[in-house]
């Protein structure tokens, strides 16, 4: 059975604009087959754990056939559901099911490249002349046998592969396994547009573009300049990884890519109330191809940019400056911000360290994350308030990592099993007496059920404060404005109709003070944050902070 997304209510269209959107890695969130891997029906078996989180939309990582050599987004069939993860059904049984709890469902979609085991790639590499011999970037080498041009893979080495079939290079800005498709064919445009129908007539409410910067090279294959070694920045590839040395110009955020997604979004129309947000990886102009992908209402609804995914500490500076200079890069722009997701260090890690206080430290950043302009993303595990796990090299998966170990550990840290049972075997992800990655004994005992009631948890935390940024609609839909920062005080204010909110955060671990902004304030409860109001002036306690409302 096919799934409907149709209700007899009229859709809200809109729904996306301040969406909190919980992110599901399938491989590590429940596993109902006891395989050590989790699946689809795991995935639905949870839902309520979301739910009763308060988040509005999923977002599930691929879960589509593939060799699994980047664990899913080496895509070799864009319509159907790998074994490993269960079947089309499961997956009808799925989208019924969050339905039912209100939840919409978003899906990854890998199409800036595919799996090399995916029939468009072997036809293509098959010969020169066959009817798919320009869906993938091909080309000559040059006189002395070198790949075309100097362009990298972000896994590392040459972007080229050398084919002896076809005696050419092949395009991979990923694995030697994943081809880049070549968007410039109108028929490969088609084909992929018609796997958008596919997911949305089966029910979803919309995607996760991987990549989506990605998705056009330069026509002349120009070679890249370099970098200067002050502009290099690790956000979008590990310090260790020459990547960085270069600006990329011709291997990505090609114009070409305006006019293809018109198309995309066009096709998005087809259906009511859908909604896609476009991973943008790049370190120099990441605000900018935001901007021009989120504007004039004709593209995506929303990017998903780097900037609190980078390394550098989140600090009130930090804060102010991302947003100030996305406001001023994409002024009809939206954006959609995570500190965590699959690909980077889980922020409590990556950012508190030094921290001794780690649950304090968590709320808060939940806090500053949930009042940020623009819709939000939460990773699994995140509400947990988990830290990047040690993985063993042994256990290490990520082709990532073992290219790079030990100087970049790899993704596998924070990809680990979901932890749900503190006394379960295996924390309650699986009957399995070996999970596809170890689950670290401090996560499980940080397990949903150790949390769950505890008024002073992580877990909590979360829960009441997305109540609270329900009932309050400025932190979803409205404007942000900055007050100067002062040392480790950020402040700003949420704004929508006659609403507006003061946010004042405790960015250290020693006590603040600050006078409140000229005008009649109510404090606002219910957020379970920590302060002390005395005439005008907030006194915050380390990693704490205040809201109040214009009366």
């Amino acid at each position: 059975m096919i799934a409907s997304s149709q209700t007899t209510d009229t859709p809200d269209a809109d729904w996306w604009r301040g969406a909190v959107i919980y992110q599901i890695y399938p491989r590590s969130y429940q596993d109902s087959n006891g395989d050590g891997v989790g699946d689809l029906k795991g995935i639905t078996a949870r839902l309520p754990h979301i739910a009763a989180l308060g988040a509005d939309a999923i977002w599930i990582s691929p879960f589509f056939p593939s060799p699994m050599r980047d664990f899913g987004y080496d895509v070799s069939n864009y319509t159907d559901v790998d074994p490993m993860f269960g079947s089309l059904s499961d997956f009808d049984a799925l989208i019924a099911e969050a339905h039912r709890l209100k939840i919409k469902v978003m899906i990854d979609l890998v199409i800036s490249h595919s799996s090399d085991h995916h029939a468009w790639f072997i036809e293509s590499r098959s010969s020169r002349v066959n009817p798919k011999a320009d869906w993938y970037v091909w080309a000559d080498a040059k006189p002395d046998g070198t790949p075309p041009n100097n362009w990298l893979s972000i896994f590392g080495g040459s972007a080229w592969h050398w084919d002896p079939t076809r005696m050419q290079y092949y395009m991979h800005n990923f694995l030697t396994s994943q081809p880049d498709l070549n968007l410039h064919n109108p028929e490969v445009q088609d084909a992929l547009l018609d796997v958008v129908r596919f997911w949305l007539k089966r029910g979803v409410d919309g995607f996760r573009l991987d990549t989506i910067n990605f998705y056009f090279h330069d026509r002349e294959l120009r070679d890249n300049p370099a970098l200067a070694p002050e502009r290099r920045n690790a956000s979008t590839a590990p310090a260790v990884n020459p990547y960085n040395f270069q600006e990329h110009l011709y291997d990505k955020n090609r114009p070409e890519n305006i006019a293809f997604l018109k198309r995309f979004r066009a096709v998005l129309d087809e259906f009511p109330a859908i909604a896609a947000v476009g991973e943008v990886g790049d370190s120099q102009r990441g605000l900018e191809i935001v901007g021009e992908y989120t504007s004039g209402g004709d593209k995506m609804q929303m990017c998903y940019g780097f900037e609190f995914l980078a390394p550098d500490l989140l600090t009130a500076e930090r804060v102010a400056e991302v947003q100030q200079a996305f406001s001023a890069a994409a002024p009809e722009g939206w954006a959609c911000w995570a500190f965590s997701n699959h690909d980077v260090v889980r922020h409590v890690s990556r950012w508190g360290a030094e921290v001794l206080d780690r649950d304090a430290y968590a709320k808060l950043l939940a806090a500053i994350l949930l009042t940020q302009r623009g819709s939000i993303c939460i990773y699994q595990g995140e509400e947990l308030g988990l830290t990047e796990a040690d993985i063993a090299y042994a256990d290490l998966q990520d082709p990532y990592g073992i290219q790079f170990w030990p100087e970049f550990k790899g993704r596998d840290g924070c990809r680990t099993p979901m932890v749900w049972d503190a006394q379960a075997l295996q924390a309650g992800f699986s009957t399995s007496e070996k999970t596809w990655l170890p689950i670290p004994v401090e996560h499980q005992l940080r397990a949903v059920s150790a949390q769950y009631g505890d008024p002073d948890s992580v877990l909590e935390h979360y829960r009441r404060f997305l109540a609270f940024r329900r009932q309050h609609l400025a932190f979803a839909k409205g404007d942000i404005e900055f007050q100067p920062v002062s040392g480790s005080l950020l402040s700003y204010t949420r704004s929508f109709g006659n609403e507006t909110v003061l946010c004042l955060f405790n960015m250290s671990a020693e006590p603040v003070a600050s006078e409140l902004p000229d005008g009649d304030w109510s404090v606002l409860v219910g957020h379970g944050m920590e302060s002390d109001v005395q005439g005008r002036t907030v006194h915050l306690p380390a990693w704490g902070a205040f809201f109040a409302r214009s009366a």
